[in-house]
C-alpha cells in the first residue's frame, strides 16, 4: 500500500438508460413520482497517479469544479482531511453531493490495500441480512401478498409504510401482514414523519398521541422498530416516546450533522440510529456514527444509500459493525425492484435463497460498472 498516491482527476461519468421501468408514488412524498430505470444515472470517478481509480455515486455537475480545485494533487489516503474540507468548501446537496467522492477515495484505499473495505475495517461478516424496504402505500391485501411472496423467496424482513389517515387503518395493515407471515419474519414500520426540518410536511402529520398509541399497538404485534414517528428535530418528544415504550424507536436518515447524532445519543431520542451517507457527505462520517452508537449501546442500521453504489458501501459498513443487525434495501417490485438500481453494475450482489446478501470479494467497494452503459 502506497500512502502517497495522489489524485489526478475527478470526473462525473454518465450512463445510458437501457429501459424505463415505470414510476411510483413514494408514501413519504404524496403527489410526486419516482422513476425507476434499467441503467441510467451517473457515477463519480476519482483517478490517481498510481493508475488506481475509485468510484462512488454520482454528484451534481455544479460541484465538480470546486471538488477538483480542492482535491487534485492531494493524497487519496487523507480521507479525514478531505471529508472535513469538502463539507466546508463545497455546497452540501443530499443525494447529489460529495458523498460519491468520499466513497471513491475509500474505494482507492481498499484497492491499494488489496482488501474489500469491510475487511480493511476489521469486519468478519461475509454476508449480511437486507430487509425489503417498501416504497408505496398499498392496500393490506397487496402488502400481504407481497410479504408472503418475499418470505417464500427467502427474505427475512420487510418494512411497511404507515401513512393512512387513521391509526386503525395503519394497525390493520400491519396486523394483516403479521398474521400472514407468522412470528418468524421480521417487520419494521416507517411513519416518515421527519421528511421536513419544520413542523409541516406533505401527507398525514402525527402528534405525540398518535405516535405513542401506534407504538403501543405495534409492540403487541412484535414489530422490530417504529421509524421516524415524530419530526426530526423534536428531540424532547422523541426522547420521551423512547423512554415510555418498549419498541425500538428509530431514525436519523435526514440528520446531516455528526453533532446532531451526539445530541440524539445524549438525549436518548432513539434506540436505533439510521444515518445516511448520501446526506452526511460520505462513509467517513458514517463510520463515526458507528463508533458513537457503540459507545451509547445503540443498534445501527444505515439508510438505503441511494440505491446503487452507496448501498454496496453501506453493505461494507454493516459487515464491519457488530451492532448492525440489518441493511436497508429499497425493494418494492415490480417497478421498485432493487435490481433495477443495481443494473449499472456488472457484479452486483444478489439476495440468496436464505435471505442473505454476500459481501463483494474484490478490493475496495468491490463492484464494476458495466462499460457498455458508459456514455463516451
Amino acid at each position: 500500500m502506497t500512502p502517497n498516491i495522489k489524485v489526478t482527476d475527478v470526473r462525473i461519468v454518465k450512463l445510458r438508460t437501457v429501459r424505463h421501468v415505470g414510476e411510483i408514488e413514494p408514501a413519504w412524498s404524496p403527489g410526486r413520482k419516482t422513476s425507476f430505470n434499467v441503467g441510467g444515472g451517473s457515477f463519480t470517478e476519482v483517478q490517481t497517479d498510481a493508475g488506481i481509480t475509485g468510484i462512488g455515486p454520482g454528484m451534481h455537475p455544479m460541484l465538480l469544479d470546486d471538488v477538483k480545485e480542492y482535491l487534485i494533487g492531494k493524497s487519496a489516503f487523507a480521507v479525514e482531511d478531505h471529508a472535513a474540507a469538502l463539507s466546508y468548501y463545497v455546497t452540501t446537496l443530499a443525494y447529489q453531493g460529495v458523498a460519491g467522492v468520499d466513497m471513491a477515495l475509500w474505494d482507492i484505499i481498499g484497492k491499494a490495500a488489496n482488501l474489500p473495505l469491510y475487511k480493511l475495517w476489521g469486519g468478519t461478516k461475509e454476508k449480511i441480512i437486507p430487509y425489503a424496504s417498501m416504497v408505496v402505500l398499498s392496500t393490506p391485501k397487496e402488502r400481504v401478498d407481497q410479504a408472503v411472496s418475499l418470505k417464500e423467496q427467502g427474505w427475512k424482513a420487510m418494512k411497511l409504510r404507515l401513512h393512512y389517515e387513521t391509526l386503525s387503518e395503519d394497525i390493520h395493515l400491519v396486523e394483516s401482514v403479521r398474521n400472514a407471515v407468522g412470528p418468524d419474519f421480521t417487520i419494521m414500520v416507517d411513519a416518515n414523519q421527519a421528511q421536513s426540518n419544520g413542523n409541516w410536511q406533505a401527507g398525514v402529520i402525527w402528534d405525540y398521541k398518535r405516535a405513542y398509541e401506534t407504538a403501543l399497538e405495534l409492540q403487541e404485534l412484535d414489530i422490530f422498530w417504529l421509524e421516524e414517528p415524530l419530526a426530526r428535530y423534536n428531540f424532547d418528544a422523541l426522547a420521551r416516546l423512547n423512554a415510555e415504550v418498549e419498541i425500538r424507536i428509530a431514525g436519523g436518515e435526514n440528520n446531516p450533522g455528526i453533532h446532531e447524532f451526539v445530541q440524539m445519543c445524549q438525549m436518548d431520542t432513539y434506540k436505533l440510529l439510521q444515518p445516511e451517507s448520501m446526506v452526511m457527505n460520505g462513509i467517513t462520517n458514517l463510520r463515526k456514527i458507528g463508533n458513537l452508537a457503540e459507545l451509547y449501546n445503540k443498534e445501527l442500521v444505515p439508510h438505503h444509500g441511494g440505491g446503487n453504489i452507496g448501498v454496496i458501501a453501506h453493505q461494507h459498513l454493516v459487515a464491519s459493525w457488530r451492532h448492525a443487525p440489518y441493511m436497508e434495501l429499497l425493494h418494492d417490485p415490480p417497478i421498485g425492484d432493487y435490481r433495477h438500481k443495481f443494473s449499472i453494475m456488472l457484479n452486483a450482489p444478489q439476495i440468496d435463497v436464505d435471505g442473505y446478501m454476500p459481501l463483494p470479494t474484490m478490493p475496495g467497494i468491490g463492484v464494476e460498472i458495466d462499460p457498455g452503459l458508459i456514455i463516451k
